[in-house]
């Protein structure tokens, strides 16, 4: 999967790792970015700085209404739609005591987005014979989060249907690739959605567990896994060791992961 010459939409796209997936899109010569965010006015700003090939506008990845206009924005300028990057996400809440309505927003967001988007777009791809769905989940995705029961819920489930779509599709001409990063320099990590839960803990916790990469850093992990055609996508390599233990003992992993709890808990 080259960049070149494809139509990409990216949500979530004004800022962070997807500011930098869509700048990279039009470097490797994608025919057409569209930039979606909720921050419109920030999506239209990239689009501008990325000229003539990109266009921005205000989308909720969580509104099929909204996605779907997304898609024709970027048929009607620049054609079928290649490439999906469903990178729009939050991170907000803490415990099983969080409200109802964070939970919704976080699932909402961080997984039905993506549901969303491949309900509009496998019809035709399969039709195609074409088309690649890049998840942005999580490292948390895969391991979990200390400090956000509900972003660590959401981003397994990120991680759970984009397997289930490559699973299902995979041999019908759909790609499917999945980002699990743990630290990355955006918004998301520094602030969060919500100052009082992952932003004072959980945030904290990812910036001690290993090097905090710069957005364009993972894009470009990101461009040569395409390119290699890999599923998982891990701008830090040591996930997979994290994960490798996960599995071989759940319960020794637990037990390490309820140390670091401790050493949380006890600031």
């Amino acid at each position: 999967m080259e960049l070149e010459g494809r139509v990409v939409v990216v949500t979530g796209g004004a800022s962070g790792i997807g500011r930098a997936l869509a700048t990279r899109a039009v470097a490797e010569g994608a025919r057409g970015v569209v930039v979606a965010d909720l921050d419109g006015v920030g999506a239209e700003g990239v689009a501008r700085e990325l000229g003539d090939r990109a266009r921005g506008l205000w989308c909720d990845a969580a509104s099929e209404d909204d996605v779907a206009r997304a898609i024709a924005v970027a048929e009607e300028a620049f054609g079928p739609v290649d490439v999906f990057c469903a990178n729009a996400g939050v991170a907000i809440g803490q415990d099983e005591q969080t409200p109802d309505d964070v939970w919704d927003l976080a699932l909402a967001v961080n997984v039905r987005s993506h549901v969303i988007a491949a309900r509009l777009l496998v019809p035709g791809w399969l039709e195609r014979g074409s088309g690649w769905f890049l998840s942005t989940a999580s490292a948390a995705g895969l391991l979990t989060q200390i400090g956000s029961a509900p972003y660590a819920v959401s981003k397994h489930a990120a991680v759970a249907f984009a397997e289930w779509l490559s699973v299902t599709y995979g041999d019908r001409g759909i790609g499917v690739s999945c980002l699990c990063p743990m630290g990355v320099d955006t918004p998301l990590l520094h602030g969060g959605d919500d100052a009082e839960g992952i932003a004072s803990t959980a945030s904290s916790v990812v910036k001690a567990a290993g090097d905090v990469l710069s957005p364009d850093a993972v894009a470009e992990v990101v461009v040569q896994a395409l390119r290699e055609e890999r599923f998982l996508i891990l701008p830090h390599p040591e996930v997979a060791d994290f994960e490798r233990h996960r599995t071989a003992d759940r319960d020794r992993w637990l037990a390490g992961m309820r140390r670091l709890q401790r050493r949380v808990d006890g600031g």
